[in-house]
């Protein structure tokens, strides 16, 4: 597995370079934005912190003032509310805009980082096995658990990661659509990359040039 960070142009659209010849791409994509924010950013959590204190600071304003000083009250902390869920969506959004996810039959490429892009390369024969967190809208996770003592730097690479694993990280294609069918991508190219035999010439077979 390597990555690599730059400011150069990608020779295609979320990789770094023109896949060598018989390498296809099978499937791009990048994280859905409400999924993400709803999966990484947890943006459902701050709603109900955010309702909590509005309805707290509006009860109490109720109790000493009736509604007029509620309504005077709570409309502040709910100003503050939405504007705090927009700023985590806009995260989310600018995160997954700067996101390409690429399947070739080869590897699995992840173009992430909205300031500073870095890609990471994760061959098949370096993972060990991949697992599918599907949610009922048909988004969901890919995580694959690498081989090796290669590690991926949590601050580099989240939310592009496996939740719960920092132990040993595991990358992750984060919230993307339609993940079921992309899972079934991936494991198919796996197998069939992994059972491809490999053609290595002997020498011994090779014709003797004439002195």
């Amino acid at each position: 597995m390597s990555g690599h960070d730059d400011f150069a142009f990608d020779a295609l659209p979320g990789l770094p370079e023109r896949p060598p010849r018989g390498e296809l791409i099978l499937w791009q994509g990048r994280p859905d934005p409400w999924a993400l924010a709803r999966d990484a950013y947890k943006i459902r959590w701050f709603a109900v912190y955010f309702a909590l204190i509005v309805i707290w600071r509006a009860g109490a304003a109720w109790a000493d003032g009736g509604l007029s000083l509620s309504v005077a009250v709570g409309l502040p902390y709910l100003a503050l509310g939405l504007l705090g869920l927009a700023v985590i969506y806009a995260l989310a959004w600018a995160q997954a805009r700067a996101t390409t996810y690429t399947l070739t039959t080869a590897r699995v490429v992840m173009r992430i980082g909205a300031a500073l892009p870095v890609t990471f390369n994760i061959p098949f024969r370096q993972v060990g096995a991949a697992s599918l967190d599907l949610r009922r809208d048909g988004t969901g996770t890919i995580a694959l658990e690498t081989i090796g003592e290669t590690r991926i730097s949590v601050l580099v690479a989240w939310p592009h990661l496996r939740p719960g694993h920092w132990k040993k990280t595991q990358p992750a294609l984060r919230s993307i659509p339609d993940a079921g069918n992309v899972a079934r991508m991936l494991a198919e190219a796996a197998e069939a990359r992994l059972t491809q035999p490999a053609i290595v010439r002997d020498p011994a077979l090779s014709p003797v040039a004439a002195e």
